[in-house]
C-alpha cells in the first residue's frame, strides 16, 4: 500500500507544482481524482484485510472442529471396542458386565450424536461444514478485493503519470478504471458481487 500511496502523493505534488507555475490548468482536477482514488484504495485494502482475517479465523475454526471430531471419534471407537470385547466374554450376561456394556454403548452413542450439548460427532461435522462454507466465502471476497486493490493502484499510477506527461487520456483512463474498480469494490463490500 505504501508504494501506491507514495505514487498518489507524488502525483498530487506534481499537480500542485504544475498549478503554481501556471503550466497546467487541469492539474487541480486531476489531483482531486488522485485523492479520491487513494481514498477508495484505502477502503478496498481495509476490505481486503478484513476478508483475509475472516478467512484465517474460519480456517482455524474448521481445523479445530475437525480435530475435536477426530478426538471424539477415537473415544467413540474405543467405547465401541470396549463394549464388543465385554460382549464376547463368556460371562457377558453377568449384571455387572452387562451394566458396563450398556454404559459403553451409551457413551459411544452420546459421542456420536449429542444434540443436547451440541458437540457430538454429527453436530461437529455440521459445524465444520458451516465453517468451511464461511471460510471459502471469505477467501473468495479476499480475492475480489485483491482485484479491486490492483485496479485502483493502476488507476492511481495512470492518473499520476498524466500530470507529469500532460497526456490527458491517461487521466481519463485512470479515472474510468478507478470508477469501475470502486463500483466493483462496493458491490463486493455489500455482498452483491
Amino acid at each position: 500500500m505504501s508504494d501506491t500511496i507514495e505514487h498518489a502523493k507524488e502525483g498530487l505534488e506534481h499537480a500542485h507544482h504544475a498549478v503554481e507555475h501556471g503550466r497546467d490548468s487541469s492539474a487541480p482536477k486531476i489531483a482531486i481524482v488522485i485523492a479520491i482514488l487513494a481514498a477508495a484504495l484505502a477502503m478496498a485494502e481495509m476490505g481486503e484485510k478484513g476478508s483475509q482475517n475472516a478467512y484465517l479465523t474460519h480456517h482455524i475454526g474448521v481445523s479445530d472442529d475437525w480435530n475435536f471430531y477426530q478426538a471424539k471419534n477415537a473415544r467413540a471407537t474405543v467405547r465401541n471396542a470396549e463394549a464388543n470385547l465385554l460382549e464376547s466374554l463368556p460371562n457377558a450376561a453377568d449384571p455387572a458386565i452387562a451394566k458396563k456394556i450398556a454404559a459403553a454403548r451409551e457413551t459411544e452413542a452420546r459421542l456420536r450424536d449429542d444434540p443436547k450439548s451440541g458437540d457430538g460427532l454429527k453436530q461437529l461435522a455440521e459445524k465444520a461444514a458451516h465453517q468451511t462454507e464461511e471460510r471459502d466465502h471469505a477467501f473468495h471476497r479476499y480475492h475480489q478485493f485483491e482485484f479491486v486493490v490492483g485496479a485502483l493502484q493502476i488507476a492511481i499510477v495512470l492518473t499520476s503519470v498524466s500530470v507529469v506527461t500532460r497526456v490527458r487520456w491517461l487521466a481519463w483512463t485512470g479515472g474510468i478504471l478507478g470508477l469501475i474498480a470502486s463500483g466493483f469494490g462496493l458491490a463486493v463490500a455489500l455482498g452483491v458481487a
